[in-house]
């Protein structure tokens, strides 16, 4: 088979790198790319968001399957455009991918279909939304309801920070069109994890659970970034609890959708807060989490080709999946200015001798090559990923990996991991 992977950041490398390992894929190629996913595919300069051209290329190279990475292209039409042309291609519709395009969109859907998640007011005027603001005794989430690169989303402590997340949002426009709505929702508390499933409209076949570390620095400070690191799978959520979110939140809403005429076939990610009341959705998202991608994948043991192939022709009730024993973290190393405008153009040094490193895996993300030497290329540059027999042996096996890489401003989250330790030893 020959597969066209869409994206070029740590996500992509790690479908790359496991989809190269499927005994049935001939040639793989991937668009845009980066310099670790250039060394297993072709790389393509073409990007995630020209569709025009993709279709181009996928018809010329007579592509049989396409896997989409970014949540841009999904909610742009890529899936439809494929399905005209009679092409292959594992995400979600257009239709379906509002589900992240618009969080209005997500929150009405949960709220007719009764799937938990925060109380929430939505505002086309930022003069009407900060008087809301004002009249809560309580501290708030302002969200743009858009894309915004997972970067949308205020946890205001106080008023003033509120009003000015939405002066940010919907008047300086600092998401673009993505600010003109806003959701105002209440505080859950509680401790976050991420499910993500397989689906191919009927079945919902879920991954291990895992955790994700948004803020940039520990302790969960600073802005929101799209993640700083993740390790799977969760303690927090144990087999009960995650059947419980498949049945009360992953198939609800996957029902809830085909009840309205749309099929949601792909890659369906539950952000959570697991609260006294039960678990509670923040958000979802159309495709596979970065960094949450890099240790499922890197804890995959199953061929994943077989299971997108199996999430398209709508025969997912027939796929288990296999895991390695343990735990998997991943420890992102972002550039200086990151999560603002990062800085490009450093060189990255001590790469090459982790490579024969066994249970250690660096996900590249925003990289690239100039002759001989690697350069920093983007916010995130690397996901130092890591395999151990549990979470303590993974984390430790990350960091001491982190010790040997070096660019300058480089920085990273020294707690990625710590949570699931401080669950396991109550």
């Amino acid at each position: 088979m020959r597969v066209l992977v869409v994206g070029g950041g740590g996500r992509e490398h790690a479908l790359v790198w496991k989809l190269a390992q499927s005994s049935r894929v001939e040639k793989l190629f991937c668009a845009p790319g980066n310099a670790g996913i250039e060394r297993l595919a072709t790389c393509v300069p073409i990007k995630a968001t020209d569709l025009e051209g993709l279709l181009a290329f996928a018809r010329q190279e007579k592509i049989d399957l396409t896997v989409v990475g970014p949540e841009a292209p999904l909610a742009a039409g890529i899936v439809d455009l494929w399905e005209q042309a009679g092409l292959r291609i594992f995400g979600p519709s257009k239709q379906a991918a509002a589900l992240e395009a618009s969080k209005v969109f997500a929150k009405k859907l949960m709220q007719r279909y009764g799937i938990p998640t925060a109380r929430a007011a939505i505002f086309t005027s930022p003069e009407e939304a900060k008087a809301y603001v004002r009249s809560l005794e309580t501290p708030c989430v302002v969200k743009a309801d858009g894309l915004a690169a997972g970067k949308g989303v205020v946890v205001a402590a106080t008023v003033e920070e509120a009003e000015k997340a939405i002066e940010d949002m919907m008047v300086r426009r600092v998401f673009g069109t993505a600010g003109e709505r806003v959701l105002i929702e209440e505080k859950l508390e509680g401790e976050e994890a991420s499910v993500i499933a397989l689906t191919d409209g009927k079945t919902v076949l879920p991954l291990l659970p895992a955790q994700d570390h948004k803020p940039v620095y520990d302790g969960d400070k600073g802005p929101n970034t799209g993640g700083m690191g993740a390790y799977a799978p969760a303690p927090m959520v144990d087999g009960a609890m995650l059947g419980r979110i498949q049945k009360e939140i992953l198939e609800p809403a996957v029902r809830g959708l085909a009840s309205e005429g749309i099929v949601y076939r792909g890659a369906l990610y539950a952000g959570l807060m697991l609260t006294r009341e039960g678990p509670k959705v923040l958000e979802f998202n159309v495709r596979f989490g970065d960094p949450e991608a890099q240790p499922l994948l890197y804890l995959l043991e199953s061929d994943l080709l077989e299971a997108l192939e199996a999430a398209i022709d709508g025969r997912l009730e027939d796929i288990k999946l296999s895991w390695y024993p343990g735990a998997a973290v991943c420890v992102v190393l972002a550039a200086a200015g990151y999560p603002g405008p990062a800085r490009s153009g450093d060189e990255i040094k001590g790469l090459e001798e982790l490579e024969e490193e066994e249970g250690i895996m660096v996900f590249h993300a925003g990289t690239r090559r100039e002759g001989d030497r690697l350069l920093t290329a983007g916010g995130r540059v690397l996901g130092v990923t890591a395999r151990g027999k549990d979470v303590r042996e993974a984390r430790e096996r990350a960091y001491k990996a982190v010790e040997r890489i070096s660019f300058p401003g480089m920085h990273f989250r020294r707690d990625i991991g710590l949570k699931a330790l401080k669950y396991l030893e109550g």
